[in-house]
């Protein structure tokens, strides 16, 4: 059975109503990002980012996977997926994805703020939508924060992102903008023998090598393309 690595990005949750992390302003839901999305915006206001999530969280919990993400899933009738995704959400997993690796966290757990929290592998699932600072707090007494990769925060699962890509006979990148650093990187991984694919509705070859193909394309035309070759008829 082949390995196919999917890498999701922002794109692929928008069909299901989930803004993107980062629009052309510099804001994300009419935010500065470095309010909202940094180590620093904890340390200054935790109310703030911990209600910004909050938010969040709420919205993913009202959308719904998208076909795209189905797809994805009947592909493991006939190959080893392995979805690499950007995105904070569970949609992967719910919609029904069974090896998803989340290089950004995910929402749905959290985690202790207290020192070196970016390295943390003791994770909280997250009941409702809401994380309460004051009612919410790990074993040694810090509150609980989202289990997000902030900007200027390491990426844990970096390095496991590298051995799947290398080990990948297919790689399809789906609605990822390439421009979030070192994870954009990760495209440059795969095999020279690799198949190749990018799907996006900017697609082109000034973001990716002449290895990949482009399609044009959203992420549930790209994946009913892309579908039409993979899966057998």
């Amino acid at each position: 059975m082949k390995n196919m690595v999917i890498f999701s990005g922002a794109g692929m949750s928008a069909e299901s109503g989930i803004k993107t992390f980062r629009d052309h302003d510099g804001l994300w839901e009419n935010h500065n990002i470095e309010d909202v999305a940094t180590p620093e915006a904890w340390a200054k206001n935790p109310a703030r980012v911990q209600a910004f999530y909050n938010e969040r969280r709420k919205n993913i919990l009202e959308a719904k996977p998208n076909p795209a993400h189905e797809i994805i899933t009947q592909l493991e009738h006939y190959y080893d997926v392995q979805v690499i995704t950007q995105n904070i959400d569970d949609l992967h997993e719910r919609a029904g994805s069974s090896q998803v690796l989340h290089l950004h966290g995910n929402i749905r757990l959290s985690k202790s703020s207290g020192p070196d929290a970016q390295y943390s592998t003791q994770f909280y699932a997250v009941s409702g939508t809401d994380l309460d600072l004051d009612k919410d707090r790990c074993p040694l007494g810090y509150p609980l924060r989202p289990h997000v990769v902030w900007f200027g925060e390491a990426v844990p699962a970096y390095e496991d992102a590298i051995k799947i890509i290398r080990s990948a006979d297919i790689f399809i990148v789906i609605g990822s903008s390439l421009s979030v650093y070192p994870v954009a990187g990760l495209i440059h991984d795969i095999a020279a023998s690799c198949q190749a694919y990018y799907i996006d509705p900017h697609a082109d070859h000034s973001r990716v090598p002449k290895q990949y193909q482009c399609l044009s394309m959203t992420a549930t035309e790209g994946m009913n393309k892309l579908a039409e070759i993979f899966i057998p008829a």
